[in-house]
C-alpha cells in the first residue's frame, strides 16, 4: 500500500481531533452531573421547581470555571455533541405563518368582495392541495367572474405598495411582487422569532425555515415549561393602546344585551324565580355597575338571564372592568356579545366597540380562572391609535410596590402620540387599555398629567418568567402575521433519559457481538477488524460533534447500523483474501489482490446505501435527516477504517511473513466448495415471491396499513401509569370522550400510547389545551390517586405518570409528508436505476436489481399489513417507516451490486463457460459474505429491537424484515431476473467483444 506515512499521520490526527471534540461533551456531562447531584442535596424530590432553578444557579456560578485542559463549562456547552429531541426532552413544533393574514395586511384589510371571497375560497382550495397559499390565492382571484384587478386602489394599489405597484399593472406584473413581500415577511417572522429564542435561555436550540414555504421548525431541546414555549412562539406581540370605556357608559347596554339574547334563545325562567325580576332597572343597574351598595356578585336575582348571571364579580363605577366572568363561559359571553341585534344596541355613537378580556387569574373562592371584560373604544379600520411598532425597547422591572411590570420607551413619534393620548385621559379622567394579542393587561388611569418621553409601563399579575417573557416579545417585535403550530412534538426528560439509557446498552451490546463474531469467524484479521471499528466509532462522534449535527435516537440506530456495514466491508475483504490463498498465492500477493479485487465491491455497494441515505436527508425531518446524516458519516468513515487502517495492521503483522489464514480452524473450509445450483431453482423462487407478493397485496387492498398521524393527521400522546392497565377499557373510555380514539400498549403494560383525530382540523393551543384536559378526565382513574391536571402534563424529570410525549400533525402537513415520502421513495429506485445502468452498462442489471427492490419492500409491507393488529409493539406508518423502507432499499442494493459485481468479474475470467455456469459459480462465491454479512446486520438489529427504545421498534423490525428478504432476493430474484432478460437477447456480459455461447 502506498503512502503509508501519511495514511497513519491522518488516522493519528483525525483521532486526536475527534477525541478532542468529544472532550467538550465529557466537560458539559461532568459539570451537568455535579449540578445535578448539588440541587437534589439541597431541594427534595417534592420541589422540583426549586431544584431546577438551584441547578441553573449552580451552572452560572462555575460557567467559566477551567474543568479540563483550561476548558470552562460554557465553551463546552457550546461544543458539545448535540443530543435531539427524543433523548433530552423538550420541544419541537413547525409553525405555519398565516399567508392569508399577510395579504390582508398588504391589502390594508380591504373590503374588496373579491379579494376576500379569493381568499375564503384559497383556504378550502388548500384543503387539499400541495401548493403554496399564495398560488392557490392566484388560481382563486383568477377563478372570480368578471374583469378583477389585484392593481385596484381597494387591493394592493394601496399607500403601502405605491412604490412597488401602479394602477396600469397586470395581475401577471403584480404577482411577483406580492411573492417578494410575502418572503420579506415570512423572512422578517424568522427573525422575530430568532430574537424570542434566542432570550430563552435553552442552549442548542435549532431554528430554520422550510425551503421557501411558510413553515418554519422550532427545536428546543431540554425545554421543560412546555406552556410558557408555546405561548413565545405563538404570540404575535401586537400590542396596541386604545381608549376605553368606563362601565357606567355601558351598563344600560348591557342590561338591554341580557334581555335581548333572553328574548333571542326564548329561555324561559323558573317560576320561583320571576318575582325577583319584577326589581326596576335602576335596581339591576346599581347592582351591575357597584360602589358603595354593590354587592359581590349579581346573585339570585339574575339567575334567569343568559349574559348576567355568567358574571361572577361587578364592575365599579368609573372603572373599565365591565365584570369578570368565568374562563369556560367565555366563549358564551362573547357569541352573545357578536349577535347582530345585540351588536345594535350600541346605538351610532358606540357601533364600533369592541370587547376584549383580560388576563385570566385564579379565583380561590370559585377554585377555577376567572377573567375580566373591557370594551376599547374601536373604528371603523379596527386600528389603534397607537400601536408596538414605535417601542424601541422593554425591560422587565418592578413599580414602587415591588410588583413586576415591563417598562418601555418608544421613539419619537410614539412618544409625542403617548403624551397626546394621555393628556385626553388625565383632563376627561379616563383609562387607556393596554392590549397585547387581544388581551388586555392593563388599563390603567392618569393621574399627574399627560406623560412625555415615550415611557410606559405595563402591569398585571405577572412572575419574572412571564415578564421578562413579555419584554422580550415587545423587544423583538411583532409577528407580520398569527403563527399557528401545525405539527409538535413534545417528549418529557423522563423518556428522554431512558432512550439515552436503552440506546447505549443496545449500543454496547451490538458492538460486543461483533467484536466477538469477527474474532470468532476470521481469528487475528478479525480482531485488526474491531480496531478499525471502533477507530470508526470514535470518528463517527468526533465529525458529529465537530459538524454540531443533533444525535437523535434514529441516529444512535444509524450508527449501530454503520457497525454492520463496516464489518461487511471487512468481511469482502477478508472472503478475497481467503480465494486468493486458496487459488495457492503467496501470502503478500494474496492481501494486495483480495483488497484489489474487493475495492470495486465495497464502492458500489457503500454508494448505493450512500444515494438512498441522500435521498432521506433531503426529504426527511428532524430525527429522520438525524439517522440519514450518521449513516452517511458511517458509510464514509467505515470505508476509510476498512481500506486503509485494517491494511496497516494486516501489512505491518504480516510484514515478516507471519501467516494470517483470515479464517480459525472451525471456519476454515466453511462455504468453501459450495455448489448451489441457484438458476435451477430459480421458478420455485418465482413461485415462491409470488405467493407472497399476492398475499401481501391482497392485505394491503383489503386491511390496509396502520396510518400514523404523520400521514392522516391527528394527535398521539404517551402516557404512563403507576399500574398496568387495560387498553381495551381505557380505549372504550376515550371512544365515548372523543369519538375516535384508539389506546395501544407501548412499551410496557403500564404505558399507553393514546391517537385521537378529535378536532384534527383544528391547530390553535387553546384547542390543544382542552384536548389533554379531556384526555386527562378520560385516564384519571387510572392514574394516581390526587394527581391534578398540571401534574398530569408536566415535564418533572422524577415524574413517574402522566403525560410523558404528545405528538401532533395537522391535515395539511400530513398530506404534505405523505407527498415527500412518495418521491422519496420514488426516488430512490430512479436513482439507483440509473447508477447501476451507469456501473454496468447493462439495463437488464437495473431491472433485476429493482425488481428485487419491489419484492422486498411489497413484502415488508404486507407483513405490516397483516400483523400490525397482533404485534405488540407500534407498527404506525410513520416517517421512520419511510426511513426503514429507504434502507431496506440500500440494503438489498448492497447485497445485490456486490453478486452483480463478483458475475461480471466471472464473466471475464470465464469466457468459455455457459451463462449459468458462470453466474451460479459467482454466487456460490460470494454466499460465505452474504450470510456472514447478513447474520452480523441482523444480529445487531436484534439486539436494538429488543433493548432499543420503543419508539424505534418498528423502524428496527421493518430492518429486520429487510434484511431477511434483501439476502433472499439477491440470490433468488435479482440475479433470476437479469438472466432470465440477459438470455433472451443473447448479451455479452463480459467486458469484452466476442460473444458468450448462449444456454441452449
Amino acid at each position: 500500500m502506498q503512502n503509508k506515512g501519511l495514511i497513519k499521520l491522518f488516522a493519528i490526527l483525525f483521532g486526536l481531533v475527534s477525541l478532542y471534540q468529544l472532550s467538550f461533551t465529557y466537560i458539559s456531562n461532568k459539570v451537568e452531573k455535579e449540578a445535578k447531584t448539588f440541587a437534589k442535596n439541597q431541594f427534595a424530590e417534592t420541589e422540583p421547581e426549586k431544584r431546577d432553578l438551584a441547578e441553573i444557579n449552580y451552572l452560572d456560578s462555575v460557567s467559566t470555571n477551567p474543568v479540563f485542559l483550561g476548558i470552562d463549562y460554557k465553551t463546552a456547552k457550546e461544543k458539545e455533541l448535540n443530543k435531539g429531541l427524543d433523548l433530552k426532552g423538550g420541544i419541537n413544533v413547525i409553525l405555519q405563518v398565516s399567508v392569508k393574514d399577510i395579504l390582508k395586511g398588504l391589502a390594508n384589510n380591504s373590503k374588496d368582495p373579491a379579494f376576500n371571497q379569493a381568499l375564503a375560497n384559497a383556504t378550502e382550495i388548500q384543503k387539499d392541495a400541495q401548493e403554496t397559499y399564495l398560488e392557490s390565492f392566484f388560481k382563486a382571484f383568477e377563478a372570480l367572474p368578471g374583469e378583477n384587478s389585484l392593481a385596484s386602489p381597494d387591493i394592493f394599489f394601496n399607500k403601502n405598495l405605491e412604490d412597488d405597484i401602479n394602477a396600469n399593472m397586470t395581475n401577471e406584473e403584480i404577482k411577483p411582487v406580492i411573492e417578494r413581500k410575502i418572503d420579506e415577511s415570512i423572512t422578517a417572522a424568522f427573525e422575530v422569532l430568532r430574537k424570542r429564542i434566542d432570550k430563552f435561555g435553552v442552549t442548542q436550540p435549532n431554528l430554520q425555515r422550510l425551503g421557501k414555504s411558510a413553515r418554519i421548525l422550532v427545536e428546543l431541546p431540554g425545554a421543560k415549561d412546555i406552556d410558557r414555549v408555546k405561548k413565545l412562539l405563538q404570540s404575535t406581540a401586537q400590542l396596541e393602546f386604545w381608549d376605553v370605556f368606563k362601565l357606567e357608559e355601558l351598563s344600560s347596554f348591557l342590561l338591554q344585551a341580557d334581555e335581548k339574547v333572553k328574548e333571542l334563545t326564548k329561555k324561559e325562567a323558573p317560576a320561583e324565580v320571576a318575582q325577583d325580576t319584577t326589581q326596576t332597572e335602576d335596581d339591576v343597574i346599581e347592582d351591575l355597575i357597584g360602589g358603595e351598595e354593590a354587592t359581590d356578585s349579581i346573585t339570585e336575582s339574575l339567575e334567569t338571564r343568559p349574559l348576567l348571571d355568567k358574571m361572577v364579580l361587578p364592575g365599579f363605577t368609573g372603572r373599565p372592568e365591565l365584570g369578570s366572568f368565568r374562563l369556560k363561559d367565555t366563549a358564551s359571553v362573547n357569541s352573545y356579545l357578536k349577535m347582530p341585534q345585540v351588536r345594535a344596541l350600541l346605538g351610532n355613537e358606540n357601533r364600533f366597540a369592541k370587547f376584549v378580556w383580560g388576563i385570566p387569574t385564579y379565583n380561590n373562592e370559585l377554585e377555577e380562572d376567572i377573567t375580566t371584560l373591557y370594551a376599547i373604544k374601536s373604528n371603523r379600520d379596527d386600528v389603534p391609535q397607537l400601536s408596538g411598532g414605535v417601542v424601541v425597547d422593554a425591560q422587565q422591572t418592578y413599580d414602587q410596590l415591588g410588583r413586576v411590570v415591563v417598562s418601555m420607551q418608544m421613539n419619537g413619534r410614539g412618544a409625542k402620540i403617548w403624551e397626546q393620548m394621555t393628556e385626553f385621559a388625565y383632563n376627561n379622567q379616563r383609562q387607556i387599555a393596554i392590549v397585547l394579542d387581544d388581551i388586555v393587561y392593563s388599563a390603567p388611569g392618569v393621574t399627574n398629567g399627560p406623560i412625555s418621553g415615550g415611557s410606559s409601563q405595563i402591569s398585571g399579575d405577572f412572575s419574572i418568567t412571564e415578564g421578562q417573557d413579555l419584554a422580550n416579545v415587545l423587544r423583538a417585535g411583532k409577528l407580520p402575521a398569527s403563527a399557528e403550530i401545525i405539527q409538535g412534538e413534545t417528549v418529557g426528560p423522563t423518556l428522554g433519559q431512558e432512550a439515552i439509557d436503552s440506546g447505549i446498552f443496545s449500543f454496547l451490546l451490538a458492538l460486543a457481538f461483533v467484536i466477538i463474531w469477527m474474532i470468532g469467524y476470521y481469528g487475528r484479521a478479525g480482531v485488526f477488524a474491531d480496531v478499525a471499528l471502533i477507530v470508526n466509532i470514535l470518528f463517527i462522534f468526533g465529525i458529529l460533534a465537530g459538524l454540531g449535527a443533533v444525535l437523535t435516537l434514529p441516529g444512535i440506530a444509524g450508527i449501530i447500523l454503520t457497525i454492520g456495514i463496516s464489518v461487511d466491508a471487512n468481511v469482502l475483504i477478508f472472503e478475497r483474501i481467503r480465494e486468493e490463498l486458496a487459488k495457492g498465492k503467496a501470502q503478500k500477493d494474496a492481501i494486495n489482490d483480495g483488497f484489489r479485487n474487493a475495492l470495486s465491491s465495497i464502492i458500489d455497494a457503500n454508494i448505493t446505501t450512500g444515494l438512498t441515505g441522500f435521498i432521506l436527508l433531503i426529504f426527511g425531518t428532524g430525527p429522520i435527516q438525524g439517522f440519514a446524516t450518521t449513516l452517511l458519516i458511517g458509510i464514509a468513515t467505515s470505508l476509510f477504517t476498512a481500506i486503509f487502517i485494517t491494511r496497516l495492521f494486516i501489512d505491518s503483522y504480516t510484514r515478516n511473513g507471519k501467516p494470517l489464514p483470515c479464517s480459525t480452524p472451525f471456519t476454515k473450509n466453511f462455504l468453501a466448495n459450495t455448489k448451489i445450483g441457484f438458476l435451477g431453482k430459480r421458478k420455485i423462487a418465482y413461485v415462491i415471491s409470488g405467493i407472497l407478493i399476492a398475499i401481501s397485496l391482497s392485505s394491503l387492498f383489503t386491511v390496509g396499513l396502520n396510518q400514523g398521524v404523520d400521514f392522516v393527521g391527528g394527535r398521539s400522546y404517551t402516557v404512563r401509569f403507576d399500574k398496568d392497565v387495560n387498553s381495551t377499557q381505557i380505549q372504550e373510555d376515550l371512544v365515548a370522550i372523543f369519538g375516535s380514539a384508539e389506546a395501544k400498549t407501548y412499551g410496557g403494560d403500564n404505558q399507553l400510547k393514546i391517537t385521537t383525530k378529535y378536532r384534527v382540523d383544528d391547530t390553535g393551543t387553546e384547542v390543544d389545551d382542552e384536548i389533554e384536559n379531556l384526555l386527562f378526565e378520560g385516564v384519571k382513574v387510572h392514574l394516581p390517586e390526587g394527581m391534578t391536571f398540571d401534574e398530569f402534563k408536566s415535564d418533572d424529570e422524577n415524574k413517574v405518570a402522566g403525560r410523558m410525549e404528545s405528538y401532533k400533525v395537522s391535515p395539511t402537513i400530513a398530506d404534505d409528508i405523505k407527498k415527500d415520502s412518495f418521491w422519496a421513495v420514488l426516488g430512490s429506485l430512479i436513482v439507483v436505476f440509473l447508477y447501476i445502468l451507469m456501473r454496468f452498462r447493462r439495463w437488464q442489471f437495473s431491472l433485476g436489481a429493482v425488481a428485487a427492490v419491489f419484492h422486498d419492500v411489497l413484502i415488508v409491507l404486507g407483513i405490516f399489513s397483516l400483523t400490525y393488529k397482533i404485534m405488540p409493539f407500534n407498527m404506525e406508518i410513520n416517517q421512520s417507516f419511510i426511513a426503514a423502507i429507504l434502507t431496506v432499499i440500500g440494503y438489498s442494493l448492497n447485497d445485490t451490486v456486490v453478486v452483480f459485481d463478483r458475475i461480471r468479474e466471472y464473466f471475464n475470467d470465464h469466457t468459455s463457460w455457459k451463462m449459468n455456469r458462470v453466474i451460479d459459480a459467482a454466487l456460490n462465491s460470494t454466499l460465505s459474505r452474504t450470510l456472514n454479512t447478513s447474520v452480523t446486520t441482523f444480529i445487531v438489529l436484534l439486539s436494538i429491537f429488543v433493548f432499543g427504545a420503543e419508539s424505534i421498534r418498528g423502524l428496527i423490525f421493518a430492518l429486520m424484515i429487510g434484511v431477511v428478504v434483501g439476502t433472499y432476493s439477491s440470490l433468488f430474484i435479482a440475479t433470476p431476473v437479469m438472466f432470465d432478460t440477459v438470455k433472451k437477447k443473447g448479451i455479452d456480459l463480459s467486458d469484452k467483444k466476442e460473444e458468450v455461447a448462449k444456454e441452449k
